[in-house]
C-alpha cells in the first residue's frame, strides 16, 4: 500500500496492523484481547481488518496496548 506518513490514514493503518502483529506474538485471540481491554469483540474485529474505516479513539488504543502489555507508542512504531 501507497500511504502518505502525515496523513491520519496512515497512523490508523499501522496501529491497525500492530494491534494485529503484537496479538498474534501474544498468542491470543481477537475475542480474548477484546476481553483484555474491556471492548467489544465486533470493534476489535472491525479495528483490525484491512478495510476497516473505524477511527478509535485514543483511550481505546491505550486499552489495547495495555492488554497487549506493550507501550502505546509501539502501535504506531513502523511496520517491518
Amino acid at each position: 500500500m501507497n500511504f502518505d506518513q502525515e496523513n491520519d490514514d496512515y497512523c490508523f493503518t499501522v496501529a491497525r496492523m500492530n494491534i494485529r502483529k503484537y496479538r498474534k506474538l501474544a498468542g491470543i485471540t481477537s475475542q480474548e484481547l477484546a476481553d483484555k481491554a474491556q471492548l467489544s469483540y465486533q470493534f476489535l474485529k472491525n479495528l483490525q481488518s484491512k478495510k476497516a474505516v473505524v477511527r478509535p479513539r485514543l483511550d481505546s488504543l491505550y486499552r489495547i496496548a495495555k492488554a497487549l502489555d506493550i507501550e502505546l507508542k509501539q502501535l504506531f512504531d513502523d511496520i517491518d
